[in-house]
């Protein structure tokens, strides 16, 4: 009998650096770590971070997006790769996978690294497993 593949997340996920989640509806939602992190790196003052590079959605601080749709830092490369905010760390190992897990299917269908020839099955072992990392 044939042993089964065990999935890594590296297995069913490799970053194409191409931007497209960068771009579009939706955004990206920062934490204060994150506003933190960012204003330190770009030496700019966490105080004013939010009014100057931020729109409020939902009550909470989202990325500008620039007249192209993409995140203002975003420059045919992230320029604040070395600190980008957590959700774009974590993408596309979310919570939203878990609910579903043909939001994965859905987001292969817009991202390039995401593979979608995966059974859901192991799909899910990839997000838990990562998302277990994180917490």
């Amino acid at each position: 009998m044939p042993s089964k593949h065990i999935f890594k997340p590296e297995d069913i996920f490799k970053c194409k650096m191409c931007g497209d989640c960068c771009k579009g509806y939706g955004g990206t939602y920062v934490t204060k770590k994150d506003i933190d992190a960012i204003s330190e790196y770009i030496n700019a003052d966490p105080d004013s971070f939010v009014s100057i590079y931020c729109d409020i959605s939902c009550g909470k601080p989202l990325l500008k997006q620039g007249m192209n749709k993409y995140c203002i830092f975003w420059n045919k490369i992230c320029s604040i790769h070395p600190v980008k905010p957590s959700m774009c760390k974590n993408w596309p190992f979310i919570e939203s996978i878990i609910t579903d897990v043909d939001n994965w299917y859905v987001m292969g269908g817009l991202c390039p690294g995401i593979h979608t020839d995966v059974a859901p099955a192991d799909i899910l072992d990839c997000v838990e497993q990562e998302l277990s990392e994180r917490s």
